[in-house]
């Protein structure tokens, strides 16, 4: 393990996408400044390697202020705007990480490779003399009159100013376990409550809707109503994927922070699921009197089977009590609007997200209210900063979290460099 320097002009707490982004930019910018980077992992950078599935989606061709929930949308805007995707791609490139756009335009390393991703990012703390500290865990900072005292696991530091790049508490197995926020508020910082994002969700199996079991593995695209005290709050559409404890997939992810934003703040929440998301119910309803004024004979089944997958067909008619059967002119209109409202708004029973242990992101976190969103430093104290997930800012899935962090990183790196003019 690395000794502890027992001073330096910035600390980097955290070695994340957002605190190596930021200790690389900064070195960049003020080769003179004395940085410490901190890690409590004795292998830092762990979540960067499970991201998107190994591969590590590094951001989108298209990112704005829309694809992110939490903070004041034009504070996210002035942020994103300081370090865009182009710069993200032109950094990437330098330090020989090319990228390929996939659909969605999600943005991967053309090596399909996270550990990749990670490597680079160490080559560059290697190339710019950057120490790394890992197994080094931040306990406390405190102000003093000469800046920071940080107390860490390795005996204690000083430091002009800090980057708390600490992470929320998603992925708790890689070292976010929330103990940044606990930093935050002893420094004077309002926390916004945080719950999972970007999480599978619970659904139960009880329920008369519960039809998951005997569909795990399959996927279709779709679009969730988000219910909040009886009124659709947002819709939001993509790919979900049906799993033995509920679902998944993009779709699932992104609803996830919604449905535990609202169960949080004592809303009453539910979900429903359209399986025809171009369509309304009016839409469909026409649709199907269509299909039974053309082909009378033919079966509920074999018209669902044509948009549909056939197992999932066959629950949503075994749900309904409609036979598979059953010949479209044969079925009363009240039975043809059953199957078609249940087409259109499925109720989803969900019970609870799978939790921080599953879920990408933290939902929640330091109010972004405190932060100035030139320089990424604390209102409250300063000579703070924070960037990255520890701010209540979450992206939706497709690489909208990693450009938060960057961005942040690269404004937050900015402001510091002048620190040798204080």
């Amino acid at each position: 393990m690395l000794q502890l320097p027992s001073s330096c002009d910035v600390a980097v707490v955290g070695a994340g996408a957002a605190g190596l982004a930021t200790a690389i930019f900064l070195r960049r910018s003020n080769p003179s400044l004395r940085i410490a980077l901190l890690d409590g992992a004795a292998k830092p950078g762990a979540k960067i390697l499970v991201s998107g599935g190994g591969r590590c989606n590094v951001t989108n061709t298209v990112v704005s202020e829309k694809d992110f929930w939490g903070g004041k949308s034009t504070v996210v805007r002035r942020v994103l705007r300081a370090f865009p995707v182009a710069d993200t791609v032109r950094f990437f490139g330098e330090i020989g990480v090319p990228l390929h756009e996939e659909p969605g335009g999600k943005l991967f390393p053309d090596s399909n490779r996270a550990r990749d991703v990670l490597d680079a990012l160490f080559r560059e703390l290697e190339r710019t003399r950057i120490p790394l500290s890992a197994a080094t865990r931040v306990q406390a900072v405190a102000r003093t009159n000469a800046g920071f005292a940080i107390d860490t696991s390795a005996g204690g530091l000083m430091a002009r100013a800090v980057v708390l790049a600490t992470g929320g508490r998603s992925l708790p197995k890689t070292g976010s376990d929330g103990g940044g926020y606990e930093i935050a508020r002893s420094l004077g910082h309002s926390l916004v409550a945080p719950t999972p994002a970007l999480a599978p969700l619970l659904l139960d199996a009880d329920a008369p809707a519960s039809i998951h079991a005997g569909l795990s593995g399959i996927s279709v695209d779709g679009e969730i109503s988000i219910w909040i005290d009886g009124a659709i709050d947002r819709r939001l559409s993509g790919a979900l994927l049906w799993t033995h404890f509920g679902v998944s997939g993009p779709l699932a992810l992104n609803a996830s922070r919604h449905w535990a934003r609202a169960r949080l703040d004592g809303r009453d929440v539910r979900l429903t699921l359209n399986l025809y998301p171009h369509d309304r119910f009016d839409d469909l309803d026409a649709r199907w009197v269509s299909a039974a004024s053309a082909r009378p004979r033919a079966s509920t089944r074999s018209l669902l089977a044509a948009d549909l997958p056939d197992a999932l067909g066959l629950a949503i008619l075994g749900a309904l009590d409609v036979g598979a059967d059953r010949a479209l002119a044969d079925l009363t209109r009240e039975d043809r609007r059953r199957i078609v409202r249940a087409l259109t708004e499925w109720p989803l029973p969900v019970i609870d997200t799978r939790g921080y242990n599953y879920a990408e992101v933290t939902a929640g976190g330091v109010d972004l209210a405190d932060v100035d969103p030139s320089t990424m430093e604390s209102r409250v104290c300063p000579g703070i900063f924070l960037v990255g997930e520890i701010l209540d800012v979450d992206g939706r899935i497709g690489g909208f979290n990693f450009q938060w962090a960057w961005s942040t990183a690269f404004t937050a790196a900015r402001a510091l460099a002048q620190l040798h003019l204080l």
